[in-house]
C-alpha cells in the first residue's frame, strides 16, 4: 500500500503524531491508550467517551488527553489529529473507519475490522484509493508463545508441521454485562468473532490460506444471547490442519498451543503475560513481555521434552510499526487484506455451524459468495 505523508503541521513535522482514540472501555483503556502513550513518536491527544466514570478514569491515567463526547465532534476537526484509533463496539468499526478515512486520517481499528469480508474489503479499497494507512490491532501476533512457535516453525525445529491446535478458553459461567457477550452475532458479537478473530488470524499468519472450514458454534450458558462456545477446524492449502477452540464454560483449560511436526512438538499452557500487566496498570519497559520460568512452553518428543525459552511478548511492536508506516512509508503492521481473509473464514465457520457442513473456499472467494462450494461434513 502506498501511503500519503503526514500533514505538514508543526506537530506532525517536529513532534509526536497526535492520536484520537474512540472508546475507553476495556480495549481502549487497557490496551490502546497505554500502548499509544508509551510509544515514541505518538501522543494521546483526545479520547471519545461520554461516560462520566470513564472520563474520570481517563483524567487519572492520561491527564494530557482531552475527553470528547462523540466521534462526530472529534472528526469535525480532522486537522487536529494525525491518526484515529477505533476501539468502540464491533458494529461501529466500519462507519467510524470510513468517516476517518474520508476525513483524510490514517486509521487503526480494533479486531474484527468488520462484520463481513465484503465490508472489510471495501474499507481496504477505500484506504488504498486515498493513499491512507488502514491497519487492524491483531495484538496476539505479538504474544510470547505465538512468537516462539513462529520462530520454531521457521527454523525447522519442529520439522514439517502437520497439525496446529490453539485455544482461548475461560471459566465464566455467569454472563457478563456488555456488548461482547450480548450483541447480536450479525453485528459481530459473540465468542466466535471476539476470540476467533485472534485464533484464525494467527493460524492464517502461520500456515497461509484455507481451503476448507468446519465449525461448531453454540450458546451454552443460561441467559446467554451470543455464542459462547465454538470449535473451528481449518484445512490450509499447505496441508496443515488447524484446530481452534474458544469457550466461556471451560472449567479445565486445555493447552494454549500445541504444534505437532514430524521431528518435534511445542506445547504451551496459560496466557501471555502482557494483558494482565496492562490491566494491572503496568507499562512497557525493562523485562516487558517476558514469561516466568514456570510458564515456559515445552519443546521435544515425549520424555525428552523440556522447557524452551520464549521470545518476549511485544505488543508495543504494533504501534511502533504504525509510527514506521506513517513516518517512513513502511508497511502497515497488519495488512487489512489479512483481516479480509480472516473474516472470510469466520463467515464460513458461521455458515458451517448453521448448516452442519464443511465449507470449501475457492481461490479468491469470500465465504458465502456464489462460487463457494459446500461439502457435507464427514
Amino acid at each position: 500500500m502506498s501511503l500519503t505523508s503526514i500533514p505538514n503541521t508543526p506537530d506532525a513535522l517536529s513532534g509526536d503524531l497526535r492520536v484520537g482514540l474512540v472508546g475507553y472501555g476495556l480495549a481502549g483503556s487497557a490496551f490502546h491508550a497505554p500502548l499509544i502513550a508509551t510509544t515514541p513518536g505518538l501522543r494521546l491527544e483526545a479520547v471519545v467517551t461520554a461516560s462520566a466514570a470513564r472520563r474520570a478514569q481517563l483524567h487519572r491515567e492520561h491527564p494530557e488527553a482531552r475527553a470528547v463526547d462523540t466521534a462526530e465532534a472529534l472528526l469535525a476537526d480532522p486537522g487536529a489529529l494525525d491518526l484515529l484509533v477505533v476501539a468502540s463496539p464491533n458494529d461501529t468499526h466500519v462507519p467510524l473507519a470510513r468517516a476517518a478515512l474520508q476525513a483524510g486520517l490514517p486509521v487503526v481499528v480494533d479486531k474484527p475490522l468488520a462484520a463481513t469480508a465484503a465490508e472489510a474489503a471495501a474499507l481496504a479499497d477505500l484506504a488504498d484509493s486515498l493513499g491512507l494507512m488502514l491497519t487492524v490491532f491483531q495484538n496476539r501476533r505479538w504474544d510470547a508463545d505465538f512468537r516462539t512457535a513462529q520462530r520454531l516453525i521457521a527454523d525447522g525445529s519442529l520439522g514439517t508441521v502437520h497439525r496446529y491446535e490453539s485455544r482461548f478458553e475461560r471459566w465464566r459461567p455467569e454472563v457478563k454485562a456488555g456488548w461482547r457477550e450480548s450483541a447480536d452475532p450479525a453485528e459481530a458479537g459473540g465468542i466466535l468473532y471476539d476470540l476467533g478473530s485472534h485464533l484464525i488470524d494467527q493460524a492464517l499468519h502461520l500456515f497461509g490460506p484455507v481451503e476448507q472450514v468446519y465449525a461448531e458454534v453454540d450458546v451454552r450458558r443460561s441467559g446467554a444471547v451470543a455464542d459462547d462456545d465454538a470449535f473451528v477446524a481449518l484445512t490450509h492449502t499447505s496441508g496443515v490442519r488447524s484446530h481452534l477452540w474458544m469457550g466461556a464454560l471451560s472449567a479445565q483449560l486445555g493447552p494454549r498451543l500445541r504444534v505437532l511436526g514430524d521431528r518435534s512438538a511445542y506445547v504451551t499452557h496459560g496466557l501471555d503475560p502482557q494483558e494482565d500487566a496492562l490491566r494491572a496498570g503496568r507499562r512497557p519497559g525493562l523485562g516487558w513481555g517476558e514469561e516466568a520460568q514456570a510458564d515456559l512452553g515445552v519443546l521435544g518428543v515425549l520424555d525428552d521434552a523440556a522447557p524452551h525459552p520464549s521470545l518476549p511478548g511485544d505488543y508495543p511492536a504494533f504501534y511502533a510499526g504504525v509510527v514506521h508506516a506513517l513516518r517512513d512509508g513502511g508497511p502497515a503492521p497488519v495488512d487489512p487484506r489479512d483481516a479480509v481473509a480472516a473474516l472470510a473464514v469466520l463467515e464460513a465457520a458461521r455458515r458451517s455451524a448453521a448448516e452442519g457442513r464443511t465449507v470449501t473456499l475457492g481461490t479468491g472467494d469470500t465465504a458465502g459468495s456464489d462460487d463457494t462450494e459446500d461439502e457435507v461434513a464427514a
